[in-house]
């Protein structure tokens, strides 16, 4: 009985701890897309640079370099337009609460079965964790990248960017053209970035929150 209560007593710290970093993350996240915004819509127009695209809808850019990008999106398109693609930008931030939300669920389940996780059980959950959160918000991530190269003949009436509306125009206009899985184009690629990551952390994770049991004495009492 007092072995269960230590173990409850730990995975509530634990829950509490993964409550906090999700959190953290939150609001690091909100801040982190408001000031780097801009960063990633100069980086990504200077990336496509020279690209050809069958869409005519796409304006082609031309820049000298970094202060030039600058000066002619303030000149061109206003001040407003280095915040292109925050609105999908923010609902990403939602990316890691799903991604701790299967993670926990799925530890739970697997508690039920064993007293404790092994080093592998912890990986595979992390990496279909991260799987499912990658999977869930990457059409927001495709959105986000056309809005950041922002150089798109949408409706003249509207050339905010970033609002809700010319977010559902561009993913009906992507599912309209390509299909749903217009939707999905290159998260293959996305998998194999984020998910090794991911996995490791929550290994990692696991790790240090045992090793600070132990020194906090939780490991001793239960071996008593």
């Amino acid at each position: 009985m007092k072995h269960r209560y230590i173990d409850v007593r730990q995975e509530s710290l634990k829950g509490y701890i993964l409550l906090s970093l999700c959190l953290l993350f939150l609001l690091e996240g909100v801040v982190n897309v408001l000031l780097t915004t801009p960063l990633w819509v100069v980086n990504t127009r200077l990336k496509l640079q020279g690209a050809k695209f069958r869409n005519e809808d796409i304006v082609p850019t031309n820049y000298k370099g970094i202060i030039d990008a600058f000066h002619q999106i303030i000149r061109d398109e206003g001040i407003l337009a280095l915040w292109n693609g925050t609105f999908p930008s923010l609902l990403l931030v939602f990316n890691p609460a799903i991604q701790f939300m299967f993670y926990e669920g799925l530890k739970r389940q697997l508690l039920k079965k064993r007293m404790k996780l092994s080093s592998l059980d912890v990986f595979i959950i992390g990496a279909i964790s991260k799987a499912i959160a990658t999977t869930v918000t990457y059409p927001m991530q495709t959105v986000q990248s056309i809005l950041r190269f922002g150089r798109h003949r949408l409706n003249p009436e509207n050339r905010t960017l970033g609002s809700l509306r010319n977010v559902l125009y561009l993913l009906h206009q992507r599912v309209k053209r390509f299909g749903i899985m217009g939707l999905y184009k290159g998260l293959e690629a996305k998998l194999l970035q984020t998910v090794l990551t991911a996995a490791l952390m929550f290994l990692v994770y696991e790790k240090l929150t045992a090793a600070t049991f132990t020194v906090m004495g939780l490991k001793n009492v239960r071996k008593r």
